[in-house]
């Protein structure tokens, strides 16, 4: 469906929970959040229709997000259903891995075709103290794990953060070279709840070009990320820059909360519920969101905060 910018719209950012086994700094807030009650979430039911009706709408590509999608009891059913819907022709996963080892081949099995996966350092310490708890190990073992299962997509997403990973661009960008792996680095967003971050956390995506004089550019491939190459590398580089060089003229896609809104922009308040509706219900609040998509989100820096009004577990990933 192509909105009023003139932008086709056919990616769909589905959250399936807000729930996550992790407390990311730029994320969700220490204590976690505030679980709402079983009615007030879209059921699995309502999350296939609304997927069915954006696929009905032009919709090619699902991600499906979270929260932490793997600590969803039902997620592997329900992967399997999204993936058997007609007009989908690819569909995602974003995830910690701490929790993929043992599912990754399952997940193969469910039908899903990428995975993203959340990795902002490799140093033990830094991890846990990003994470609020977690173990890198756990992490590493299910990239593994998912490359042993037969994935051939994988992306690596780091968020880059001044003084805390800037000094490991070379070792994380070396990934490529020893896995068959994408590394995309992403700028840090200001959303409302990044307490934790001073002004300098904000830096330009463009440090990793001066970390790394060494890259070789590659030809763009539609995606919202400028594309790299180590020499010899298995994988390559991408850097995605939602806050010094906003992409939203090339913005294909529309969320979906847990809770069931659709977010026509990340960073807009707009939320549009769809939960509780029939297919027609459904299908005409989202035309209705695609058709208010924003033109683009306002600056964004540290004193100029996202308006998306919740923390990123709450919207997907």
């Amino acid at each position: 469906m192509i909105d009023s910018f003139n932008r086709n719209i056919t990616y769909l950012r589905l959250s399936v929970t807000e729930l996550c086994n992790l407390r990311c700094r730029y994320c969700m807030p220490e204590e976690g959040v505030c679980k709402k009650r079983h009615e007030d979430m879209l059921t699995q039911e309502e999350m296939l229709l609304a997927a069915r009706v954006c696929a009905s709408l032009g919709i090619r590509k699902i991600r499906i997000t979270g929260g932490e999608p793997l600590v969803k009891p039902n997620i592997l059913p329900l992967c399997r259903e999204i993936a058997a819907i007609n007009g989908i022709e690819e569909i995602c996963l974003t995830t910690n891995a701490t929790l993929l080892a043992p599912m990754a081949q399952q997940l193969k099995q469910a039908g899903i075709d990428r995975l993203n996966i959340s990795l902002d350092t490799l140093d033990e310490a830094k991890y846990r103290m990003i994470t609020r708890g977690g173990e890198l190990t756990a992490a590493i073992d299910g990239i593994k794990a998912a490359l042993d299962a037969g994935f051939q997509k994988i992306k690596i997403n780091t968020v880059l953060i001044g003084g805390f990973n800037i000094d490991e661009i070379s070792s994380l960008a070396d990934l490529t070279k020893q896995y068959p792996v994408d590394v995309r680095f992403i700028e840090l967003m200001p959303m409302v709840d990044n307490r934790d971050f001073g002004p300098e956390a904000y830096v330009p995506n463009t440090v990793v070009l001066e970390e790394l004089p060494e890259l070789e550019p590659l030809p763009h491939d539609g995606s919202v990320a400028r594309l790299y190459r180590l020499p010899g590398a298995l994988g390559k580089i991408g850097l995605i820059s939602p806050v010094s060089a906003h992409f939203c003229a090339e913005c294909n896609r529309i969320r979906i909360t847990a809770d069931g809104k659709v977010k026509p922009c990340l960073h807009s308040s707009d939320e549009i519920s769809i939960k509780g509706l029939d297919e027609d219900g459904m299908r005409e609040k989202i035309k209705s969101a695609i058709l208010e998509k924003p033109q683009w989100h306002g600056e964004l820096s540290y004193y100029e905060k996202s308006r998306a009004g919740r923390s990123m577990n709450q919207i997907g990933g």
